[in-house]
């Protein structure tokens, strides 16, 4: 069954156009790696919740956005070693190609699909 990987993110808003480039050429590595999709969301309404909500999820400053993505893959197989193949790929090198936002904030996981209707 499919295998979701999820991402919350805040990202600097001015970084809007730099972080839409960024994510297109890691959205192609992925998908060449065996990911059937990626989706990346960016906050449009968000509320502000009184105990918890995205923004204290990822500590989130005034001048950021919050980003929701997934990365949808046939099975947790595919996802495992495509993850692995797709993370030796330059885009995501750090030290030669930076993320337009401060990745240490970035909450991620991966879920097992239970409902797809």
């Amino acid at each position: 069954m499919t295998y979701v990987d999820g991402f919350v993110l805040a990202v600097p808003t001015a970084n809007m156009e730099k972080y839409h480039r960024y994510a297109e050429v890691a959205a192609a590595v992925l998908k060449k790696h065996g990911a059937s999709n990626v989706v990346e969301c960016w906050g449009d309404d968000v509320p502000k919740g009184e105990l918890t909500d995205f923004y204290r999820a990822v500590q989130a400053r005034d001048d950021e956005t919050i980003v929701f993505s997934w990365i949808t893959w046939p099975d947790k197989e595919t996802r495992d070693a495509g993850m692995e193949k797709a993370m030796g790929d330059p885009i995501f090198d750090a030290k030669t190609n930076p993320m337009p936002l401060d990745g240490k904030r970035m909450i991620f996981g991966g879920f097992r699909t239970i409902i797809d209707a």
